[in-house]
């Protein structure tokens, strides 16, 4: 017990020290964050890869709490991309029913938190029940200012890109920079600032292709259950550190 009481002591403090080191002038008005490693983390002690999945709602809960108390405008978090279908059908129901239930469930905090809640990708192909519940919650946190929590459900970058341009194209418009951003799945949202990705794999994964073209990129071997408000000041002070030029010398 008293192991377990000095463990918390050092985590606070930890955050505490990291926290100080924060230029709160420059904080990343947008994060996104690829929460790769679920499956790995289950394997490595022996569970189904869908514990993995469901340990890792403490990873989400932490970040947001972390990015609203630090006026961050933006967190994306990348819960289910296109090619996520080709894993067991198994998997993919238990993926959705705890979107679902996390929703649900997380709903009264995330609007004493006063986060908005909104959805990037193509929903046609999500289940009814999904859907429903996703409109839902969108409706009861409409009226909150703080963070935007941008949840990416069977999105891919490739993919928004192509269907921005049929939509551009079907109203006759021209192909601008601004039209175009219009129509991603992702408009009204800032340029994706720091993308950070779990568990060591060095790609973005057909992520935010377009939204990420000057974002900083953050490689963390922490897998997604274990990421906690820590690891995230450890990014956004590495991302501090950095020299944003954006082409120019």
């Amino acid at each position: 017990m008293q192991t377990k009481v000095s463990e918390i002591q050092s985590y606070f403090y930890s955050c505490d020290s990291l926290y100080k080191q924060l230029n709160l002038q420059r904080v990343p008005k947008h994060i996104a964050i690829i929460m790769d490693g679920n499956g790995r983390w289950a394997k490595q002690r022996g569970f189904m890869r869908i514990r993995g999945h469901e340990h890792a709602r403490t990873s989400v809960r932490e970040c947001v709490k972390t990015c609203g108390e630090l006026g961050v405008k933006a967190l994306s978090l990348f819960a289910f991309s296109t090619e996520n279908w080709s894993r067991p059908k198994e998997e993919v129901d238990f993926l959705f029913k705890l979107f679902q239930m996390t929703l649900e469930q997380e709903g009264d905090e995330l609007n004493k938190s006063s986060v908005f809640l909104r959805v990037s990708g193509d929903r046609t192909q999500l289940p009814d029940w999904l859907n429903k519940t996703l409109d839902s919650s969108i409706k009861n946190l409409s009226g909150n200012h703080g963070l935007v929590l941008n949840l990416a459900v069977n999105y891919g970058g490739k993919q928004d890109i192509l269907q921005a341009v049929n939509k551009v194209i079907s109203v006759g418009s021209k192909i601008t920079e601004g039209e175009f951003e219009k129509a991603l799945y992702t408009n009204g949202l800032p340029d994706v600032d720091l993308l950070i990705r779990t568990s060591g794999e060095l790609r973005i994964s057909n992520f935010f292709l377009w939204q990420a073209a000057y974002a900083e990129l953050y490689f963390t071997p922490v897998l997604w259950p274990d990421f906690r408000r820590e690891h995230l000041l450890e990014a956004i002070l590495d991302f501090q550190k950095r020299n944003r030029r954006f082409g120019a010398i």
